[in-house]
């Protein structure tokens, strides 16, 4: 798997995990502190949540065409200092005023700008690699392992947004509960006007968490202010993650060099040994496949990235809080590192051809074992850790990091017997599998009250489902996922016409942008009708977008050949 890759792979993927720990710790709290410190409904903060993502996949475009023109490396170092400007932004602790408000999307913007022109040529770069016939037939695997090094610095971003919440909500005198932030707001807004039951759970709620016995007007303040810039203290991670990349992108830029050049660049340098000149009518049908590939994946997206907006509503709502035993261990990061350690030395002891590296392999894999039934035998009977809303969101990257070897495995069997599915049709079974993730959530949804669109949603404890169905569910959609995105990304990379490389990367962030708008349409549904209703319709529309490319897979598939 990570035999013969050219060593420019390592240096990009590198950078983007950087880039990628930052993004994600921050998109982790995003919606939580959207409602914690404005009050926004969440109406409100579906169309912020999915107009941000929007453009953060959007803007490639605008970054494909400047490289196309300019130069991918030059856009690339751009849009770092451009993100690092927006994440500083976003962490100066402002009010929850038109000023406070008027900041928030003035950071939002520079973010989206910068990852718009970091994002997409960075791929681009990793594609070039490949170009080169000596390692073309690794161009599959080589974006399964940069996608993994995406997730890795996904994995602990969650930990990293929990962690310093946790931190400085202690050093205020609070710990941290989901309903309080919105219970606090309708308090503000309301009064003693407020519902009765609402008004007694947050007082209860304020005893619980601070010992607080005074005023409740005081305690909504000074809990949304104190929670607030936690939040902004979470945002700040992102500044330090995005030095570490720039200084791998410029410390490494050597080993990818050569791939740094597009087709003007290389016109005028006189190397175009690589580039294949494409009649008119084979650039049309190559654009027209992409086309077709990306009206798909808009749909997927859509789906998708639920996890940061509706599950994570779920998660907030609808799961209990609290897990022990092996279920509780899962929501430790560390854990989760050992069993990936696990994972990949076992893979390393098959298919390692020395008896010194199978060693190697056997003790790592021993070790990790004895690790975790060593932490899993000193839980104390009885005993539960708290779960947070965003700590679910580690567990997306966490299966795409442990089933990426999985998956270049099963490929690379079916590929040695001639088997191995097209790129278009993986992306059609992954949306066949994105339908079954939101089957698992519409099941253990049935007989849940419907959310309060306007206020806090509480419910009773016996109503609150296992955090184990969440994490099935990205479970499900990350195995969807791992047969989508990396395949798409090679795709696009493989088949886009020379000149219109960066353009076509940005296209395929295009489509991306539209599904992430499209988020906001879930979240303005969350409160007016059942949930399984609601994640039905995520079912039919991934049922309806495989069908799709089944039907246009010929077409699909010619255009690779």
């Amino acid at each position: 798997m990570f035999k013969n890759q050219p060593k420019g792979l390592y240096a990009l993927a590198l950078a983007n995990t950087g880039e990628r720990f930052g993004y994600y710790t921050m998109l982790a709290i995003f919606t939580l502190f959207l409602q914690a410190k404005f009050g926004f409904s969440s109406t409100a903060t579906s169309n912020i949540f999915a107009g941000f993502l929007a453009l953060v996949y959007f803007l490639p475009i605008l970054g494909g065409i400047l490289a196309d023109k300019f130069g991918y490396g030059k856009m690339v170092t751009a849009g770092i200092v451009v993100m690092f400007a927006g994440y500083t932004c976003l962490a100066i602790p402002t009010g929850g005023d038109a000023f406070g408000i008027a900041a928030m999307f003035g950071a939002l913007f520079l973010i989206a700008l910068g990852t718009g022109l970091f994002k997409g040529n960075l791929q681009v770069m990793v594609g070039n690699l490949y170009d080169d016939p000596k390692y073309s037939d690794k161009r599959d695997t080589a974006f399964s392992l940069f996608y993994m090094a995406i997730n890795i610095g996904a994995l602990f971003a969650p930990t990293a947004a929990s962690k310093i919440t946790e931190h400085f909500m202690g050093k205020a005198g609070f710990k941290y509960q989901g309903d309080i932030p919105a219970l606090c707001h309708e308090f503000l807004d309301k009064g003693q006007e407020m519902a009765t039951e609402s008004l007694n759970t947050l007082t209860q709620f304020a005893h619980q968490v601070s010992g607080f016995n005074g005023d409740l007007a005081a305690f909504s303040h000074k809990y949304i202010d104190e929670l607030s810039l936690s939040y902004h203290y979470g945002f700040a991670v992102a500044c330090i993650s995005l030095i570490a990349s720039m200084l791998i992108y410029q410390v490494f830029k050597r080993t990818f060099k050569h791939a740094d050049v597009n087709t003007k660049q290389a016109a005028a340098n006189g190397k175009q040994e690589n580039i294949v000149e494409l009649t008119p009518e084979q650039t049309k049908s190559r654009i027209t496949a992409l086309v077709l590939v990306f009206a798909v994946v808009i749909f997927f997206w859509m789906a998708f990235h639920q996890n940061g907006l509706t599950l994570t509503f779920f998660a907030r709502d609808y799961t209990a809080r609290t897990a022990d035993g092996a279920l509780g261990m899962s929501f430790n990061v560390f854990n989760l590192v050992f069993v990936i350690t696990l994972i990949y030395s076992l893979f390393s002891l098959f298919q390692s051809k020395e008896m010194k590296s199978k060693l190697i392999s056997a003790a790592v894999a021993c070790l990790s074992i004895g690790i975790l039934v060593y932490k899993y035998m000193g839980l104390q009977p009885g005993s539960f850790i708290e779960v947070l809303p965003q700590m679910f969101q580690q567990f997306n990257p966490f299966f795409v990091v442990a089933l990426t070897p999985v998956s270049l495995a099963v490929f690379g069997a079916l590929a040695k017997r001639g088997n191995e599915p097209s790129a278009p049709r993986k992306i059609g079974i992954g949306m066949l599998i994105a339908a079954l993730g939101f089957a698992v959530m519409a099941f253990f949804s049935m007989g849940l009250p419907t959310p309060n669109p306007d206020g806090a949603t509480v419910i009773a404890n016996d109503l609150l489902v296992s955090p184990s169905v969440l994490i099935n569910t990205y479970l499900v959609l990350t195995f969807a996922e791992l047969f989508l995105s990396p395949m798409g990304i090679s795709f696009v990379s493989k088949v886009a016409p020379p000149k219109y490389k960066g353009l076509m990367m940005g296209l395929w962030f295009g489509a991306t942008a539209v599904g992430n708008y499209l988020v906001s349409i879930i979240g303005m549904l969350w409160g007016h009708m059942e949930l399984w209703a609601l994640w039905s319709i995520l079912i039919t529309l991934c049922l309806l977008s495989a069908l799709f490319i089944f039907m246009m897979m010929k077409r699909l598939e010619n255009a690779t050949k």
